[in-house]
């Protein structure tokens, strides 16, 4: 038989499109021709191909041989193609069975020895493999990973192994998910010496997925807080853990056992943050999906780069539009940030000599549509020697994340979702205030000129405090503390 077919998969963002990889072979002048849109990568696997099949002690066929990957519109990018290659092109040349390949899918790299090689996306391939009802070959690295998903899935060292395979003479192992469980260590929340007030902010925004920006002077522990939030967080769930091993394997990063707490410098790129690239990757908010991402001294971010989140604040995920192709990527994340009161940083100390313009242009840096977006804007005072010295050791954090957890089961059993996701008609059913509370808020909001937007995040931080109390309905001390989280909001009050 001189056509042959085989299946692969590409990469585009954490989709897995199936390729089609049609081998044919034709008399004439010797020569190796691949088709479909292929990028250099892709073109360069002439020759791995044609040493690991030549040093797998295969025939490589002295012919026309023309390789065609369909569809022919979809850029075809990386190594991963080499082994549904090799395996066609000895198919076509009757070097192994044609007949049994209709229900396999091969990706892996090919070395010039014929062994196999990891590549990325190995989990959104086979969660594709999966849909589609066949059985994903490939190296043992990305099979392990690959595990992770229920399907069949076949580990192998090198092409003869995959042959061997196709032969029926010496099965290939299943793929076995690592049963080595990294240890989630995460820094305890009792190393958090006094800041009661920024502690308990802390936890309301573990409790209803809140955003939430710490502001204060230098050293008074808002990064060490942020760090914190992972551990007083529930577990990731199994669909979960799923979502975010993908989005990871399709940036060849190592999985994550734990939620994503991601914390990238403050030069970051808008590319850096929300991805890109031509051939699409997934950016910060996006490896932050399901977890945190920390943006620590946050008015030294471009503006360009903040003014990003506002849109996967609201809808948790990211568009990259590329002339070749639009890719989607979850980008579900719970922001917390860190920042000073002034340039200097001192506000109302003396040493502080920063200008009232020179404050209003530093604050200017956050743009008012992004503050909306952050539910909870909390102040982090400093602290003297004598009151770090005497402050008691606080609640740990296995202590708190227990709250953390009952709080969320009420919200789930309740409205199927965290506080922080309602949304619309779902705030009119969940969060009823009764005439003292709807008085105190509506004189609130006129009062500090607060949003709609705004309004309705007080009223969502308002129904997690409800619920971390264990009360059902909001009350006036919950809508006052939701409201004293907004304190930039209210005018700034200059040093004298």
């Amino acid at each position: 038989m001189s056509l042959s077919i085989t299946y692969a998969r590409a990469q585009l963002g954490i989709q897995a499109p199936l390729v089609t990889v049609e081998t044919h072979l034709a008399n004439g002048l010797p020569a190796f021709n691949i088709v479909g849109l292929p990028e250099a990568a892709v073109r360069e696997s002439r020759d791995r191909v044609r040493s690991a099949i030549v040093n797998s002690h295969f025939e490589f066929p002295q012919r026309r041989i023309t390789v065609n990957l369909a569809p022919a519109d979809l850029p075809k990018a990386g190594g991963r193609y080499d082994l549904a290659i090799a395996l066609g092109i000895l198919a076509a040349s009757g070097q192994v069975p044609g007949e049994t390949l209709e229900s396999y899918e091969f990706i892996g790299e090919l070395a010039l020895s014929g062994s196999l090689r990891p590549i990325p996306g190995a989990l959104p391939a086979a969660m594709a493999c999966r849909d589609s009802g066949r059985t994903l070959v490939t190296d043992n690295e990305s099979a392990c990973e690959a595990a992770l998903i229920a399907t069949p899935i076949k580990a192998a060292s090198t092409l003869l192994q995959v042959c061997a395979q196709l032969h029926g003479r010496e099965p290939l192992p299943d793929a076995v998910q690592d049963a080595e469980q990294d240890a989630v260590i995460c820094a305890d929340l009792a190393d958090v010496r006094g800041q009661l007030k920024a502690r308990r902010a802390l936890e309301v925004a573990a409790a209803g997925s809140h955003n939430l920006l710490f502001y204060g002077p230098p050293g008074t522990g808002k990064t060490m807080l942020a760090s914190r939030l992972p551990g007083i967080l529930p577990p990731l769930t199994d669909r979960e853990m799923i979502e975010v091993a993908a989005l990871y394997s399709s940036a060849g990063l190592d999985r994550v056992r734990q939620r994503p707490f991601r914390a990238p410098h403050h030069s970051a790129s808008p590319t850096a943050l929300v991805g890109g690239g031509s051939n699409p990757r997934p950016g910060e908010i996006s490896l932050a999906h399901r977890g945190v991402l920390f943006l620590d001294e946050m008015p030294e971010f471009p503006r360009s780069a903040l003014e990003i989140l506002r849109e996967p604040l609201e809808n948790g995920e990211v568009r990259i539009s590329r002339a070749r192709a639009q890719v989607t990527f979850p980008a579900d994340f719970q922001l917390v940030a860190a920042m000073n009161p002034c340039p200097c940083g001192y506000l109302s100390e003396p040493r502080c000599r920063c200008t009232p313009d020179q404050i209003d242009r530093y604050r200017r840096k956050l743009s008012g549509p992004l503050l909306d977006r952050i539910d909870m804007q909390v102040e982090v005072a400093s602290m003297s020697a004598s009151q770090l010295q005497d402050a008691p050791a606080g609640e740990s954090s296995k202590t708190v994340r227990e709250r953390v957890r009952i709080a969320r089961e009420i919200q789930l059993d309740r409205q199927k979702k965290i506080n922080g996701e309602l949304a619309g008609a779902e705030l009119d059913e969940f969060c009823q205030l009764g005439s003292a509370e709807s008085t105190l808020l509506r004189a609130s909001v006129e009062k500090l000129g607060l949003s709609a937007r705004s309004y309705h995040r007080v009223l969502k931080v308002a129904r997690t405090l409800a619920d971390l109390c264990g009360r059902k309905e909001i009350g006036t001390g919950q809508i006052a503390e939701a409201l004293a989280y907004r304190n930039l909001d209210r005018k700034t009050v200059m040093p004298a």
